[in-house]
């Protein structure tokens, strides 16, 4: 239940959904903080390569997660979406939640965020992720990236 006390559900996204996905990123790509997909083939890639899920809220879809295996001990957390409509209703939260149930079993998960994404970093930090490293022009776009991690022993 997320703070409205409306049920969040997750469903896994397919190839046949790369436009619903391109639609969700570019409402938020335009932000600093945040380097989203905006070309098909991109997404595509993203969606065959990752574990893709859209977030419903009720039955509209309000956001996609991602993360990523990449191995027995080591986990990579893609993007995290909220349409700016539905901020601040505690999705994000769910949705990190969510991601990190699915990677229970998993000794590593990191993940990449700006330095100006002050919410979602204390988000993180409240799940016992620490600041690993400053990564400058990390995408390519002019902006750096901090490195998040936690490490657990399973």
């Amino acid at each position: 239940m997320n703070g409205d006390g409306e049920k969040i559900s997750f469903e896994k996204a397919t190839v046949e959904d790369v436009d619903q996905f391109v639609t969700l990123e570019k409402k938020v790509v335009g932000l600093k903080t945040y380097s989203g997909i905006t070309g098909k083939e991109e997404a595509k890639t993203e969606i065959e390569q990752n574990e893709v899920y859209f977030i419903k809220k009720e039955d509209k879809v309000v956001g996609t997660t991602e993360y990523q295996i990449q191995g027995p001990d080591a986990a990579y957390l893609g993007g995290l979406v909220v349409d700016p409509e539905f901020w601040g209703q505690g999705i994000a939260r769910q949705a990190i939640e969510f991601r990190l149930d699915k990677l229970r079993d998993i000794k590593r998960v990191w993940l990449v965020t700006h330095p100006h994404n002050s919410k979602i970093i204390r988000l993180y930090l409240s799940y016992s992720f620490i600041v690993e490293a400053w990564k400058d022009n990390y995408y390519g776009d002019g902006e750096p990236r901090l490195v998040l991690a936690r490490e657990r022993s399973i």
